[in-house]
């Protein structure tokens, strides 16, 4: 590719850092600036990466017509108003999920990014590791048969300890829903996308095991506070959940139930989806992402390892290396920012990643669990 792209990417946290590597890998996308508020971070990161330009806010980048696109890497109140005003700016925008704290912020985001012709994206990465497309594809190819059963969980340890701090935990900065915001949406959008089913109703039960937690008194990244001393704490009240159930229907009449949970003891990023039709069933766990078990009734039951020479033909190119090469979390990003910047540079491509319209979707699935939870019965997914 002749052209180049030029982009921003907006906070230095955890999920900053990782974009910041997958752009870094594309080979025809340069990170124009790094923005944060505290500009000696964003320094660091510049430096880090051979940034040039770093700023404290967003609004001299966005008036840079240089600058293609931004990706928003921020704490989840700042994705819809930030979204918003780059796309005012006539700039392509990838989002890391949740899009809004609301399904009527993300709304509007799809109002204008449609009006402005402008590619968007909500980074719902998971969708992109090699097997989980090959299920996808085995779905669509009736390998599975009528589909009648999903179900799995997403489960975490990183916030077990009334000690463990991160800012979603407080919805001023996060918005009413935690877990199942950060991690049940992951789970919601790999249901649907594989199966390509919708989720129809929900009943939720969500709860909250730590009324109080202890928070560090400094500032720290995600994950990253395990080993401070007992003086470095000050205690607030907790307004989100540590975990959550739900079951669910489905638009082709199956049935479904995931749990997600932030609080379960040696779970370090245990998504697993299994999914069961009339001929066969699969089962995938993330922990584990080059492992697919295929079930039978009638026969053995069989576990394929990743080679893309044995994938669906239309999952293979969503891996990148051959069999026995493992293809984890960082390249899930670098697939879905690919097709991203790729469509940019050629208006006739159609999207094949999530955009803003999925991200509102999982915004709408989200309200009716926390509609659902508040009435302790089902709820329509609208």
């Amino acid at each position: 590719m002749a052209k180049r792209l030029r982009t921003a990417v907006i906070g230095t946290g955890f999920v900053g850092r990782v974009h910041l590597e997958a752009i870094r890998r594309l080979g025809f996308v340069d990170v124009a600036a790094i923005v944060d508020p505290n500009l000696a971070t964003a320094r660091k990161y510049a430096d880090e990466f051979g940034v040039e330009r770093c700023e404290a806010d967003m609004k001299s980048v966005l008036a840079d017509p240089s600058i293609d696109a931004v990706e928003i890497c921020t704490p989840n109140t700042f994705h819809a108003p930030m979204s918003k005003e780059a796309l005012l700016a006539g700039k392509h925008v990838l989002c890391e999920k949740p899009l809004a704290t609301s399904a009527s912020a993300a709304a509007e985001l799809v109002q204008i990014a449609a009006q402005k012709k402008l590619r968007n994206c909500t980074a719902h990465n998971l969708r992109y590791y090699p097997l989980v497309q090959h299920m996808r594809r085995m779905v669509e190819a009736g390998d599975l048969g009528e589909i009648i059963v999903v179900q799995g969980t997403y489960s975490q340890d990183w916030l077990l300890l009334d000690t463990d701090y991160n800012w979603r935990i407080e919805s001023k900065e996060n918005g009413a829903s935690r877990c199942m915001a950060d991690v049940g949406s992951h789970f919601c959008d790999m249901t649907e996308h594989v199966t390509g089913k919708r989720i129809t109703e929900v009943c939720a039960d969500l709860y909250t095991f730590y009324k109080t937690r202890r928070k560090p008194k400094g500032q720290i990244e995600a994950f990253a506070g395990k080993a401070l001393p007992p003086d470095a704490y000050t205690s607030y009240p907790v307004d989100t959940e540590d975990m959550g159930t739900v079951i669910f229907r489905m638009d082709n009449g199956a049935r479904g139930c995931y749990s997600a949970s932030q609080v379960s003891a040696g779970r370090k990023n245990h998504l697993r989806i299994e999914i069961y039709g009339t001929k066969a069933g699969v089962a995938w766990n993330q922990e584990r992402p080059d492992e697919l078990w295929i079930g039978k009734r009638d026969s053995a039951n069989e576990t394929m390892i990743k080679d893309p020479s044995l994938l669906k033909g239309d999952a293979r190119n969503f891996a990148d290396l051959p069999q026995g090469h493992s293809e984890g979390y960082d390249d899930t990003f670098k697939q879905m920012l690919r097709r991203f910047y790729r469509s940019i540079l050629d208006p006739s491509v159609t999207p094949e990643y999530p955009q803003f319209a999925d991200g509102l979707r999982q915004l709408t699935i989200l309200e009716a669990e926390l509609a659902s939870n508040q009435k302790h019965g089902w709820v329509e997914v609208r």
